[in-house]
């Protein structure tokens, strides 16, 4: 049966999603969730959600998918473990560090590959299925052929999002809030940087292509191809920031959808951006965002037909009503309103109106501007009055025996679970009618505040009479115990303390590593004789889904990647895979990596933190590359803003960059059409390098520049490392600590 999972940022977003129909809620907790912006949830609301949850048969999914720093991974553990007692049936995960706790102590808690790690092909599926995943959370990107080829050869449950939010960003992969912002995405504090309009400039001619939402993705609906993904065995509906008639909406939408193909709920009628098929179902990429607004869209329900001395008229297409709140698109300009009064031709305050009406309002408008509805009162009353409900009851047996002189005795029987009560008094010989099985039934079927509907009845009872209040008070108590025993009760876990492989790389002098781009980049590294270069011949970036046979070092972007090539052991691992704490790098090297790239989300004394902990706890030391001058990556994604604006092929020929009011980002277009939108600032850390210690290689990345300008950099930081020489941490007198970045929250 596919599961039909649903977001929940509050309570009362679960309890909308449940009476509607989801089988399965995922939310977070108030750390360590992708959606730190959400209401979420504390301990007790915790307990309180799944008991109510799994009365219904729902499960209860914990997102912990945010990147985890050494410093916070005992108070992560202890999250894992309180969640577990309370019942939590899965975590979703990103950071390899809580994956392998999971995994290693929790076997009746499920751990699920979140999209975050980045997971689109069979290789990398196999991989986490492997380490012990119970399910994998497959990229927006992967089309519906891959979907069934992963689930049909990995043989693992996998999940995939059907509707809502869609990030231009790579598996929600993205440095760009992070960076320039100082609030990354990976740690759950997206500040949304893609919903912001920027200016497409061609630097080559110095033209202005205009200025637009050019990163701004339409919503995912995927409803009209529903009988295309049944196959799948989790539906994910994308929501966690959305209010509960929202999650009433669209849980309801694909519910109906799933069971009986029927349409009674209306997707647009509550948020939206316009809808997209999404890449799953192969969607052009020049439609595949909304470049002229970032927020709900609405939908169409009129136009602006005159102006007349009651005010502007509007011939509508569809119901206005008091209290809607409507945006008017004024050339290119939002003007949004609530209905608080409505008018018709007499100039007479109506509540309603469905062919024409007039508002009265400051603002100019122009004869044919467009009328949408963001938000439709009545349509939110309906859906509010979907919840709380019941969508479904369990049938409820009972056996019940007694006679004269014995108490009465019922047993509860419900999902294979059963209880029993007994009454504390004896049962009386009837002086004039006994309780008969249709006046016991009448009392019993009083379940309209429970899970429960009465389905068989076994009466075995003597000419005795049972009041009402007394079969009452054992009804209440028999559905209480039989909740009680339906809730599943954990006992705590005791934790035996992990034994490390001793995996311990020597103390080297840093070398110098060169990331290259271009072919002039790549001669200007072997004219200046460096050892280790990268370029996309020995490069398996994440998200790679082809990895033919290849005999030299690789440097792997994605776990795919990793799968792909564990045997030989010759790779490194990059910075894509997001590593910020000590486990993940010994993880990491278990898997066969001879050297772990660390995030750029990371400060100087979190990577001390990396190096301490590893030595502590393995017994030596890692083996660990650092980028230290490059324009960072802000996002690598499958969609081309080029494309979008009219611009496909001519970046063989054209540099591009897009601009806001803070600073300036190159667009760096691949062969495949794929693209990576770069830091317009170069980070370089080239001052620090004498305070970085324990670094085998430091690493540059060139993007841009020129072979004079390769030259150059790769020169700086060769004469500055001549003098660096290996030095022990862990010597008394060396203080390395500090940052070299700002704190990223």
């Amino acid at each position: 049966m596919t599961e039909l999972l649903a977001p929940a940022g509050s309570f009362d977003a679960l309890v909308a999603a449940i009476s509607n129909g989801a089988d399965a809620i995922y939310l977070g907790m108030n750390k360590f969730g992708a959606r730190a912006y959400a209401n979420n949830f504390d301990y007790e609301e915790l307990q309180k959600a799944i008991d109510y949850a799994h009365l219904r048969n729902v499960k209860i999914y914990v997102t912990m998918n945010t990147i985890v720093y050494d410093k916070e991974l005992d108070e992560a553990y202890k999250q894992i473990d309180k969640i577990y007692e309370i019942g939590v049936d899965g975590i979703i995960i990103q950071d390899l560090a809580i994956f392998t706790y999971v995994v290693n102590n929790y076997p009746k808690m499920e751990a699920h590959c979140s999209t975050q790690m980045g997971l689109d092909d069979l290789e990398g599926t196999l991989l986490l299925k492997s380490l012990g995943a119970k399910r994998v959370v497959l990229s927006r990107e992967v089309s519906i052929e891959d979907i069934k080829k992963i689930k049909k050869e990995a043989k693992i449950p996998i999940e995939i999002f059907v509707h809502g939010a869609l990030c231009v960003s790579y598996s929600g992969n993205c440095l760009m809030s992070g960076l320039i912002g100082y609030r990354s995405g990976n740690r759950g504090r997206c500040v949304g940087s893609c919903r912001k309009p920027y200016e497409l400039i061609n630097t080559t001619t110095n033209e202005s292509l205009g200025n637009s939402y050019i990163l701004s993705m339409k919503d995912l609906n995927t409803i009209d191809n529903i009988d295309k993904i049944k196959f799948a065995d989790s539906l994910k509906i994308e929501g966690r920031m959305k209010e509960p008639v929202y999650v009433a909406n669209v849980i309801g939408a694909y519910r109906e959808a799933l069971d009986s193909n029927s349409r009674t709920y209306k997707l647009n009628r509550t948020f939206n951006r316009t809808y997209t098929k999404g890449y799953i179902f192969g969607e052009d990429k020049k439609n595949i965002t909304n470049i002229l607004k970032p927020n709900n869209f609405g939908y169409k329900i009129g136009t602006i037909t005159k102006k007349t001395k009651i005010g502007y008229e509007i011939a509508l297409t569809d119901e206005l009503n008091q209290q809607d709140i409507i945006r008017i698109d004024h050339n290119n300009e939002d003007i949004n309103l609530s209905i608080s009064k409505l008018y018709d031709k007499n100039d007479n305050l109506i509540s309603s109106s469905k062919d024409v009406c007039y508002i009265k309002i400051k603002e100019q408008l122009s004869i044919g501007d467009i009328v949408y509805k963001t938000r439709d009162y009545k349509y939110n009353q309906m859906l509010e009055a979907s919840y709380p409900k019941e969508f479904k009851r369990f049938k409820l047996n009972l056996y019940v025996y007694g006679d004269v002189g014995s108490t009465l005795s019922i047993t509860l029987e419900c999902d294979n679970k059963s209880v029993y009560v007994e009454s504390d008094f004896l049962l009386e010989e009837a002086q004039k009618a006994p309780t008969s099985l249709e006046q016991f039934r009448k009392q019993f079927d009083r379940l309209n505040d429970t899970v429960y509907r009465l389905n068989d009845i076994e009466y075995t009872v003597g000419n005795v009479f049972i009041p009402s209040a007394k079969l009452n008070d054992l009804r209440r108590k028999g559905i209480d115990l039989l909740n009680q025993e339906r809730l599943e009760k954990r006992e705590p876990i005791n934790i035996t303390a992990e034994v490390y492989e001793k995996l311990s790389f020597e103390i080297e002098n840093p070398k110098l590593a060169v990331y290259c781009t271009t072919d002039e980049q790549y001669q200007a590294a072997k004219d200046l004789d460096i050892d280790i270069i990268y370029d996309e011949n020995n490069t398996i970036r994440r998200n790679e889904t082809k990895y033919p046979k290849k005999d030299n070092t690789l440097l792997i972007g994605g776990y795919g990647g990793i799968y792909a090539y564990k045997d030989t052991n010759k790779f490194i691992t990059d910075y894509s895979l997001n590593v910020v704490n000590y486990k993940s790098v010994y993880e990491l090297h278990k898997l066969g990596a001879k050297r772990v790239t660390i995030s750029y989300e990371i400060n100087h004394e979190q990577i001390n933190d990396i190096i301490d902990n590893y030595y502590n706890k393995v017994g030596g030391y890692p083996s660990l590359e650092l980028i230290v001058y490059g324009r960072a990556p802000m996002m690598f994604t499958r969609y081309c803003p080029l494309k979008v604006m009219n611009q496909c092929g001519k970046c063989k020929e054209n540099q591009y960059i897009i601009r806001d009011e803070y600073g300036e980002f190159p667009i760096l277009s691949h062969k495949d059409c794929t693209t990576t939108l770069l830091n317009g600032k170069i980070m370089n850390l080239i001052d620090e390098l004498e305070n970085i210690h324990n670094i085998n290689v430091f690493r540059i990345n060139l993007t841009k520049e020129s072979y004079d300008e390769s030259i150059k950099i790769i020169n700086m930081f060769k004469d500055k490392l001549k003098n660096k020489k290996a030095t022990n941490l862990f010597n008394k007198n060396t203080d390395t600590r500090g940052h070299f970045n700002k704190e990223i929250l």
